[in-house]
C-alpha cells in the first residue's frame, strides 16, 4: 500500500483503536417511502440489513405537501409488523387543515405508533412561499402543541446548526426551537452538517437558551459526493472547502471515494461522541452499507455482535 494511502487510513485505524475505546452510543435512521416496485424490493432488503446497528428508531419521511397518509403512514405500519423496528412518523402540516392532521395523528396512536417528527413542512414545489391555512397548524411549534393534546406522543423536531435557510437569522431560529421544545417535544434533531465545530456551538447555543431536552446531530453518509453537494445546496447545507478538496478528482464508486466517505463521517462520530454525544441520527437514503460501516469502523457494539 503505497504512503498516500497509508496515511488516508490513518483516521479509520485511529477510530478503531482499542486504546481509544469509544463510550456507547445508539442511532436511529432516517428513511423515505420507496416510489416504484422496484425499489421497494431494495427499500426491504436494505432496511433488513440496517436492523444490524440496532437503531433506536427509524424515522420516515413524507413528501412536500403530504401528511403522509399517502405512503408514509402504510410504510410505518409495516416496518413496525414486519421488522418489529421502532418507528417515528414524520408529520407535517404545511397545506393541511388542523382536522387532517389530528385525524392522522390519531390513527397513528391507534396502531401503535408512539414517536412522530413533527414539522412545519414545505409546500408542494411551484405553488411558491409557504402560507399558513387558516384552518390549519401553521408552524411546528403549534403542530407539537397540537399532537400533545392528542395523545403523550413521543415527539422530535428539527434544529440547523447553520440557521433554517427561512430565519431572519440565528437568534430567531434558536428561540423557535426553544419554543418547539416548551411546547412538548422530547429531542431536537439536527440537520447533518459537516462542520463539526458549527456543531458543538449549536449545542452549546442551546444549552443556552435552557432548552434541556437532547439535541441529536444529524449525521449524512456521503454515498456519492456529487450528489450530496447538489442536495446540500439546495437544503442550505455548506460542503466545506476541505471536504470539496477532499473528493476533487475522486471518481464516484471507486475504492478511494468509499474509503474516503466512511473515513470523513466515522471521524465526526468519533470526535462527537468524545465531546458528549450519545446519540446520532443517520440520514441513511434508503442505504445500509453506509451507515453499517460507520459502525464497524467505530466498533458499535450491536453491530460487532451481529457480526459474531
Amino acid at each position: 500500500m503505497n504512503r498516500d494511502l497509508i496515511e488516508l487510513y490513518e483516521p479509520i485505524l485511529r477510530a478503531r483503536s482499542p486504546e481509544l475505546p469509544l463510550p456507547p452510543f445508539t442511532l436511529s435512521v432516517e428513511v423515505f417511502p420507496p416510489r416504484t416496485p422496484e425499489a421497494t424490493v431494495a427499500f426491504w432488503q436494505e432496511l433488513g440489513e440496517m436492523r444490524e446497528v440496532a437503531p433506536a428508531f427509524v424515522s420516515i419521511t413524507c413528501g412536500a405537501g403530504g401528511t403522509g397518509r399517502d405512503g408514509t403512514f402504510p410504510l410505518a405500519l409495516e416496518v413496525r409488523r414486519r421488522l418489529g423496528l421502532e418507528v417515528a412518523a414524520h408529520l407535517t402540516c404545511a397545506g393541511h387543515s388542523r382536522a387532517e392532521v389530528d385525524a392522522l395523528a390519531e390513527a397513528y396512536w391507534q396502531n401503535g405508533i408512539r414517536r412522530l417528527v413533527a414539522l412545519r413542512g414545505d409546500p408542494p414545489r411551484g405553488s411558491g412561499p409557504y402560507r399558513p391555512r387558516p384552518d390549519g397548524y401553521a408552524y411546528a411549534v403549534d403542530l407539537v402543541r397540537g399532537l400533545k393534546a392528542i395523545a403523550p406522543f413521543d415527539i422530535s423536531v428539527a434544529g440547523y446548526p447553520e440557521t433554517h435557510p427561512e430565519a431572519p437569522d440565528p437568534e430567531f431560529d434558536l428561540d423557535n426551537v426553544r419554543r418547539k421544545v416548551e411546547a412538548g417535544a422530547s429531542r431536537v434533531i439536527g440537520q447533518y452538517c459537516f462542520d463539526t465545530d458549527r456543531i458543538l456551538r449549536y449545542r452549546d447555543a442551546l444549552i443556552a437558551r435552557g432548552v434541556s431536552v437532547p439535541f441529536v446531530p444529524g449525521i449524512m453518509p456521503i454515498h456519492s459526493f456529487a450528489q450530496i453537494a447538489r442536495f446540500s445546496a439546495r437544503c442550505g447545507a455548506a460542503i466545506p472547502d476541505w471536504l470539496a478538496r477532499m473528493f476533487e478528482g475522486v471518481p464516484e464508486g471507486s475504492t478511494l471515494h468509499t474509503m474516503l466517505a466512511a473515513s470523513v463521517v466515522a471521524e465526526q462520530v468519533r470526535r462527537l461522541v468524545r465531546e458528549g454525544f450519545r446519540h446520532f441520527h443517520v440520514y441513511a437514503l434508503n442505504r445500509a452499507a453506509p451507515t453499517r460501516a460507520i459502525c464497524r469502523l467505530l466498533d458499535l457494539p450491536a453491530v460487532r455482535e451481529a457480526a459474531a
